[in-house]
């Protein structure tokens, strides 16, 4: 026999219950609404398509506006495959700090210990050198891009885009000119310290870091959409043409297909998707992936001067960023760009909210590429600083 108290208690119940489930949609709504006006932000600065995923422990928000290529204009395509650019180098970095967990090598150990006589010339000095500089852009080593991109033209892109070199040949470019500075006496991004990266798992290991990422990071957290295609030049279907203007004025230009001088190697030359992404940093912030010891280690971060691309208050530590949000706190994250794309994915510090933005178009005109900075950087602000 149900008594009146219970009735009464079991009425209350399903009237709270009843008025939860409306408010749950109405912000999984607002959510989704603000992330939307963000997108089409982007887009309106200029951008030829944008596509954003964010996972919070509510459930997943996407947004995606601007269109897939010029020729056909269709809609941008849900879950599209992308160039993960530098965002690459978390990956390496987190492989690195692995063996560093195993004992196999240590972040003090210098370059010219693990790699003899490869970094020299010039005044460079892998004596000097340590694995953490590497991965903390702290090395003063040159970066080779300027090398293998002598001139900003499309005619160079088309012209030298198949040309692939070896790890070992980039390192040789760059150690040609002098160090920008003594190690570990300032930071400046340089492409150069993740090559050595990737050439010093292979030397711990003695198996590439293509294979080491596979079976410590992809495989693990189920990350199937995600690949190490080297100079394999064609992404997945679907997914967005990116456009670099090379000149300001001037047209866009398809670069979909990759530049393999600096698209093939430990410094940038992942594919993936928004999906796989968040979930590794996820994994990665949460502490699902390097012990505590390690982990702290990643997150020490060192400040990046002004100047260099990256939002005040930006601080670099071993193949993250940590950057400020305007609600308080901060947020842990890469990002990859390469001819006509940007990606960016970052989390919040427990890696309970994770946002990947995609834009596939980069202008020369340096007001408009302002713009389109401000407000990618936005996008990511709003959607990590809600605390819904």
């Amino acid at each position: 026999m149900i008594t009146r108290r219970r009735l009464l208690m079991s009425t209350a119940a399903a009237a709270v219950a009843g008025t939860a489930v409306p408010a749950a949609a109405a912000t999984a709504r607002s959510r989704s609404r603000s992330l939307q006006r963000d997108a089409d932000a982007l887009r309106d600065a200029g951008v030829t398509g944008v596509a954003v995923r964010l996972d919070t422990p509510h459930g997943t928000v996407t947004a995606r506006s601007g269109v897939r290529d010029l020729r056909s204009l269709g809609p941008v395509p849900e879950g599209g495959y992308l160039r993960l650019g530098s965002t690459t180098k978390t990956f390496v970095a987190t492989v690195l700090l692995r063996l560093v967990g195993e004992r196999r090598v240590s972040l003090d150990r210098t370059v010219d210990d693990l790699l003899p006589a490869v970094v020299q010339g010039a005044g460079n000095d892998g004596r000097t050198i340590t694995v953490r500089h590497l991965l903390r852009h702290t090395s003063g080593l040159p970066d080779y891009v300027p090398d293998v991109f002598p001139e900003q033209s499309a005619e160079t892109y088309f012209a030298r885009r198949w040309r692939a070199y070896e790890a070992e040949e980039l390192v040789r470019l760059a150690v040609r000119h002098r160090p920008t500075f003594p190690a570990g006496t300032g930071w400046a991004y340089s492409n150069t310290n993740y090559v050595l990266a990737g050439l010093i798992i292979e030397r711990i290991t003695g198996r590439g870091w293509e294979r080491e990422v596979a079976d410590r990071i992809l495989r693990p957290l189920g990350l199937r959409h995600t690949d190490t295609p080297g100079t394999r030049p064609f992404l997945p279907h679907p997914h967005t043409s990116n456009y670099q203007q090379f000149t300001e004025g001037g047209p866009l230009v398809d670069t979909t297909l990759p530049y393999r001088p600096f698209d093939s190697g430990a410094d940038g030359s992942m594919t993936g998707t928004a999906r796989d992404l968040n979930r590794f940093f996820s994994a990665l912030a949460g502490g699902r992936l390097l012990a505590p010891a390690e982990l702290n280690a990643m997150r020490d971060t060192v400040e990046v001067p002004p100047g260099n691309g990256h939002p005040v208050g930006a601080r670099a530590g071993l193949g993250l960023f940590h950057t400020p949000l305007s609600g308080g706190g901060g947020c842990l994250g890469h990002s990859g760009s390469g001819f006509g794309y940007v990606v960016e994915t970052a989390t919040t510090l427990d890696g309970r909210r994770t946002v990947t933005v995609s834009a596939h178009s980069r202008s020369a005109d340096p007001e408009q590429a302002a713009r389109q900075e401000t407000a990618l950087r936005d996008l990511i602000d709003h959607a990590l600083s809600r605390g819904d």
